[in-house]
């Protein structure tokens, strides 16, 4: 107990007294009914000793307010505790007969699903969609493990692998390092029982991120290299475009003298990238990219090189980014200041950390907030 709650408050940088606040603002939000300030002072440093079980009613508010799963809060392995039934045939059978019989739609209804999940944490943030989302995991887990045939598996499995990265991208926005990493080795065995090359090695592509956050660069972009060699002939030019863009930034942000393989790399990824107007793939519906989110992506690669010209293209890019991808404009924030520290313009710098500062904490991202503090401790 006390290694779970502990870790995830102090990855969201509050201390018990903040915590006391935001559960007490979350009941007051949702009408519940918690204790008083100072009897959760007690609880709280007794949740984090151990000397006290922290109750299914407090864990419904602590899980969306620290972005973590039950297991993490209270620092426990998941188990499996159905019982057992005599016959254990029935239910297996059973088991079997409904997920063979999941029809186009229900199939539907998990891709839908997961829009929906994604289009509130682009704009709200991970914390709050963490029992929503292993909800709508375990849910396709399930179907997929009973489904027998393969034509039957391939359409679940697509369904699952899409939602597995995103759940796994979420995890690593609030610092849950494990957890995404599962995720992503979740999405890359759905992948493969989907027989997707594209969604293999989008995961791939994702999963490299958790090792450079890590401080394992070379093995990154090793990772994304490798992606891009996963079938290529059956990936999407979109899809093309974005592991050349990742291996771009990851080139970049590894320095050693990979200045070079970062600008090759972004080029490739605008010749890949179809000029169509659209910003998904039809095939490949966890990847938002057209020319502005290039563009965007190209000012970072820029400013993390430390190259002037990363100016024009992140103000550019503020000034037409979508409203609706909150987090994203946290991380154009950052890259403006970066670009800024380069040129020796600190009060914009500290102008536009405020403002990523702001986003990040608006959108409760572990993992921006260690970026706005890096950036501070250079100004």
């Amino acid at each position: 107990m006390a290694t779970g709650l502990r870790a995830a408050r102090k990855a969201r940088g509050w201390s018990q007294d903040r915590l006391i606040y935001e559960i007490r603002r979350f009941a007051e939000q949702r009408l519940l009914d918690v204790a008083s300030a100072a009897s959760l002072k007690t609880y709280v440093s007794e949740w984090e000793n151990g000397r006290r079980s922290i109750t299914d009613r407090y864990a419904t508010i602590l899980r969306p307010l620290l972005g973590v799963t039950d297991a993490e809060l209270r620092s426990e392995v998941g188990a499996d505790e159905r019982p057992q039934v005599d016959d254990g045939y029935v239910d297996l059978l059973s088991r079997i007969d409904s997920a063979g019989s999941l029809s186009k739609s229900m199939v539907e209804s998990f891709f839908d699903q997961t829009e929906v999940l994604r289009t509130m944490d682009r704009q709200m943030g991970a914390a709050g969609l963490v029992d929503q989302m292993n909800g709508h995991l375990a849910a396709m887990e399930d179907a997929l493990t009973f489904a027998v045939l393969p034509g039957t598996r391939r359409p679940i499995a697509t369904a699952l692998a899409g939602a597995s990265t995103l759940a796994a991208w979420q995890a690593l926005d609030a610092g849950a390092v494990e957890r995404a990493w599962r995720r992503y080795e979740l999405a890359k065995k759905a992948a493969q029982d989907a027989e997707s090359p594209l969604y293999l090695a989008h995961a791939m592509g994702e999963q490299a991120y958790v090792l450079a956050d890590a401080g394992r660069p070379q093995l990154a972009i090793e990772l994304v290299r490798s992606a891009q060699q996963t079938h290529p002939e059956r990936q999407s030019p979109r899809l093309r475009a974005w592991l050349a863009a990742a291996e771009a930034e990851l080139c970049a942000a590894a320095g050693a003298g990979l200045e070079a393989d970062a600008r090759a790399a972004m080029d490739r990824a605008t010749a890949l990238l179809p000029d169509d107007g659209e910003s998904r793939d039809p095939d490949m519906l966890s990847i938002f990219l057209n020319t502005g989110h290039l563009a965007r992506w190209r000012g970072n690669v820029l400013a993390k090189l430390g190259d002037g010209s990363a100016m024009e293209e992140l103000y550019t890019s503020l000034g037409s980014a979508d409203p609706s991808f909150v987090r994203a404009r946290s991380g154009l924030h950052c890259d403006l200041t970066q670009a800024h520290l380069a040129r020796g313009e600190l009060n914009d710098a500290r102008t536009h950390l405020q403002q990523a500062r702001l986003l990040a904490n608006r959108t409760g991202s572990v993992r921006y907030r260690r970026r706005v503090e890096l950036l501070t401790g250079r100004l």
